[in-house]
């Protein structure tokens, strides 16, 4: 018996162990909400992978960026966007499956199919209606289109439900969040309920406002150490843990150990060139990791510090950030390894990761804003566009040295 419950407990451990490490939390944004009246899909990727990088696909109908797995060889995408600026990105749900299918998890080659074919909200419907059955995925897709579409839809093997976002029924505030259930699902089953009422604790103070913007959601969503259950903040004087040892546990915020990436795919306004959807990502862990706008038209030419380097699958911005989140979270030994030494992240010396890599992400930003709106109105120039990402690379390079020379 002693062994059973033993064995049992194991089985319960792994199961939660791997739930939290596919365990997301994202947004969409419509026009009613954000700065300029544009469109903004989030999603904050947790996986047990944490090698990420950008790869360029060429589609059978349309070109499309996405963020990948660092050793998967093609095929597989966990958000991206295509040339039409139809974009796509899921968070898995963990109760609406209904069946005893045992092959899953192919969410990502859905999402890989359906940017090189899909240009619209219908086409995508369109397309999970023809999939042949069982889809094998358990799982809430986001998917905004260059024609004012945005929508979650929830989808298991057999079926899905459209969760529209421009239904002011559904989303009077002009927004959704989603994390690791789904509406239609079973009750009080799934995860993420906590890190959702972040989310919406957080977007609620500002979306009033109309003030979302990219960086916005990166700054106040994906390195938020707010917690709405214990109601506490750790960046807050009142509850930091500076006072202390800085080890706080990492448990339901936003930003985690298990968290590998951000993206925040910044679409088009109706009648806009699609072209424009930009793809803004921070890769490896978002609190030590700087954002990089990147745009399908460019093609292979992408920025060299986000893609495959070419000493290893993996891109050199991600591999920079995570050796900042290793020392984040050193203690290997036994449970040490559910806690992060939070005064390497932020502190009051303004010496924390969040707060030395902010400059090159201001100056990336500034970088890219004349000429963005530039393009918008007279159409994208792919040879500026790259002279643009050498000035980031050189940006994200340095800001890294820098702040590991600061500290030797």
């Amino acid at each position: 018996m002693k062994k059973l419950i033993i064995g049992f407990t194991l089985m319960v451990s792994l199961l939660l162990s791997g739930m939290d490490a596919v365990a997301c939390t994202s947004a969409i944004f419509t026009g009613k909400v954000t700065a300029d009246g544009r469109p903004v899909l989030w999603k904050h990727r947790d996986t047990g992978e944490d090698n990420n990088r950008v790869q360029f696909f060429k589609g059978d109908k349309y070109n499309f960026l996405g963020l990948v797995n660092s050793p998967d060889k093609g095929g597989v995408v966990w958000i991206g966007t295509n040339e039409t600026g139809f974009s796509i990105m899921n968070t898995a749900s963990y109760n609406l499956k209904d069946d005893n299918v045992k092959e899953m998890d192919m969410e990502g080659e859905l999402m890989y199919k359906a940017l090189a074919v899909c240009s619209s909200l219908e086409d995508f419907e369109e397309f999970l209606n023809n999939l042949p059955r069982p889809m094998r995925v358990e799982a809430n897709f986001g998917v905004i289109d260059a024609m004012g579409g945005a929508a979650y839809y929830e989808t298991n093997n057999t079926k899905f439900v459209k969760v529209d976002a421009n239904d002011p029924a559904i989303a009077p505030q002009g927004y959704l969040v989603y994390t690791n259930f789904s509406y239609t699902g079973r009750f009080n089953e799934g995860m993420g309920y906590i890190r959702q009422q972040n989310a919406l604790d957080i977007i609620s103070g500002e979306s009033m406002f109309s003030q979302i913007t990219p960086r916005w959601i990166f700054n106040k969503l994906s390195r938020s150490y707010y917690h709405s259950f214990m109601g506490t903040d750790l960046t807050s004087p009142e509850s930091s843990p500076e006072r202390f040892t800085g080890w706080v546990l990492d448990q339901d915020y936003i930003p985690r150990k298990s968290s590998t990436a951000s993206v925040a795919i910044h679409g088009v306004k109706p009648g806009e060139n699609p072209e424009m959807t930009t793809m803004w990502t921070v890769l490896g862990y978002p609190p030590a990791g700087i954002a990089v706008p990147m745009w399908v038209k460019a093609g292979e030419d992408q920025p060299s510090v986000m893609v495959k380097s070419d000493r290893s699958d993996n891109a050199p911005a991600c591999d920079m950030a995570l050796a900042l989140k290793y020392k984040t979270f050193s203690n290997k030994r036994g449970s040490g390894q559910r806690y992060m030494n939070f005064n390497l992240i932020y502190n009051s010396n303004r010496t924390g990761y969040m707060q030395e890599l902010a400059p090159a992400e201001n100056y990336i930003e500034t970088l890219f804003k004349e000429p963005i709106e530039r393009w918008r109105r007279d159409g994208l120039d792919v040879n500026e566009l790259v002279q643009y990402y050498n000035d980031a690379n050189d940006a994200v390079i340095g800001a890294y040295l820098s702040l590991t020379a600061g500290r030797q």
